[in-house]
């Protein structure tokens, strides 16, 4: 049996718009199978009007996520960029003698440089994403509260898209624990559901600007 000849349409992979996801956990769905989470699904839906991918790893923090944007994002040059960091960042960990992994005033340069730095290499859409509360208990939620506020003002005074995942939570028919797998703070099946339901239709409008903008 001959082996079959795939054509790829590289003029046409050129002109989709590049829609990159850069953030932790949260975005690359720890906890669950691959195929559940909320970017997949989005990756999924956008499949024929998008190149998708998800620049995310377990644990970054904004100072991680700086080190490593380089390579994974700005020599990719996406013209949509959906960020969200801050669950890892404002973590107090012992061995640092009860300071968070970075300071909020930290936390907010960061990530107006990686604002900066994803316009500078051609994003036209970026949007930030709020975190959900979770159930690690109400210093962890205070904490991640007040680096919410940050991701706000970031948006405002740089004038990104705002996806407020922590209001999206509060006003939700559902728990949070329903939200949430056993770990209180990574996303169960409904929890993905809800982030894949106020996500995309951001993300969608995101792309239908951003097309405007190219053509």
């Amino acid at each position: 049996m001959g082996c079959s000849t795939i054509r790829v349409d590289f003029a046409k992979a050129r002109a989709m718009i590049k829609v990159y996801f850069f953030g932790d956990s949260i975005c690359t769905g720890q906890g669950l199978s691959l195929h559940r989470g909320w970017v997949t699904r989005i990756s999924e839906t956008l499949s024929d009007r998008a190149l998708v991918a998800n620049a995310s790893a377990n644990g970054r923090t904004t100072r991680q996520a700086l080190e490593a944007m380089p390579y994974e994002v700005q020599s990719h040059e996406p013209d949509v960029l959906i960020v969200q960091f801050g669950l890892n960042d404002c973590n107090c960990w012992e061995t640092d003698r009860g300071l968070p992994r970075v300071s909020w005033r930290a936390f907010e340069a960061n990530l107006m440089e990686i604002v900066d730095r994803a316009r500078a290499f051609g994003v036209k859409e970026l949007i930030l994403n709020t975190n959900h509360p979770t159930n690690k208990g109400l210093k962890y939620d205070c904490m991640n509260a007040s680096y919410n506020h940050c991701i706000r003002t970031v948006a405002r005074a740089k004038k990104t898209i705002l996806n407020d995942m922590e209001k999206a939570f509060n006003e939700s028919k559902y728990p949070i624990t329903n939200l949430l797998l056993s770990d209180g703070i990574h996303l169960s099946d409904k929890g993905h559901e809800l982030y894949f339901s106020r996500t995309y239709p951001i993300v969608e409008k995101a792309i239908e600007k951003a097309g405007r903008n190219n053509a």
